[in-house]
């Protein structure tokens, strides 16, 4: 592989740490960058989502501090993830992916709404009202997206930020670092099932996993330290614009 080609790959991976682990919207700079540098769409899939290990990892890392008192949720959460996450990545291998990707736009677009709606409702006074019990709605809800995200995953992260968002009316910074690690978990699991039986290209996921490594380690300081409110519509924003991509583009 060409230096530029590895230095494209590894701003790709800033890219889309940074985007993953603020908005869990990390496909919508890494995986483009895929087929650029010749990758079928399938082939492109199976190793962004091992690639995409690398944000989850600096992402759980950059969120230590806003994850203090979340053990127990981010326990039950997560093994809802793994579970989904599983079914998910099985689901891809043996299936093709054709009619679930004509929805894909549809749920992206679905879930960021659904945060700005959240955001109307909640910002101000409404915090100091926020609880922080997980029932059984969304565990279910969290292990759907764990298929998802297991399966195609783009914009997996903003339907899990907005429903941990609506069930749980905590702040933005500590649903992220949620986000982060349940999904983090749940792409790790497809991660390994595709680097067992799906066809990784290990030269384009490395500089790439390297990227997605710093972006990711730099995201949650990001969310930590920006406005929340003019954070929350930009995430809302950069799915709908994922929505609207893939609806167009595919």
């Amino acid at each position: 592989m060409s230096v530029s080609r590895a230095l494209f790959l590894v701003v790709a991976g800033i890219g889309g740490g940074l985007s993953g682990s603020i908005a869990g919207l990390a496909a919508l700079v890494s995986y483009p960058a895929l087929p650029a540098v010749g990758l079928s769409p399938v082939t492109a899939n199976v190793t962004n989502t091992v690639a995409l290990v690398g944000s989850c990892t600096g992402s759980i890392i950059g969120s230590r501090p806003d994850l203090v008192g979340q053990r127990a949720r981010v326990r039950q959460l997560a093994l809802a993830g793994v579970i989904g996450g599983a079914c998910g990545g099985a689901l891809l291998l043996v299936t093709p992916a054709e009619s679930f990707e004509r929805l894909v736009p549809f749920l992206i677009a679905g879930a960021s709404l659904a945060i700005l709606a959240r955001r109307r409702i909640v910002d101000g006074a409404a915090h100091a009202h926020a609880h922080h019990h997980v029932g059984p709605g969304t565990v279910a809800g969290v292990g759907l997206i764990g298929v998802y995200g297991g399966y195609f995953g783009a914009g997996a992260g903003v339907m899990l930020l907005a429903l941990l968002l609506f069930s749980t009316s905590d702040t933005l910074p500590r649903c992220n670092a949620v986000k982060n690690v349940v999904l983090g978990i749940a792409n790790g699991v497809a991660a390994v099932a595709f680097a067992i039986f799906g066809d990784v290209r290990w030269e384009i996921a490395a500089p790439m996993a390297l990227g997605l490594l710093i972006g990711g380690r730099l995201g949650p300081i990001v969310v930590r330290r920006a406005p929340q409110t003019p954070l929350g519509v930009f995430i809302a924003t950069a799915g709908l614009g994922l929505s609207v991509k893939l609806l167009i583009w595919g």
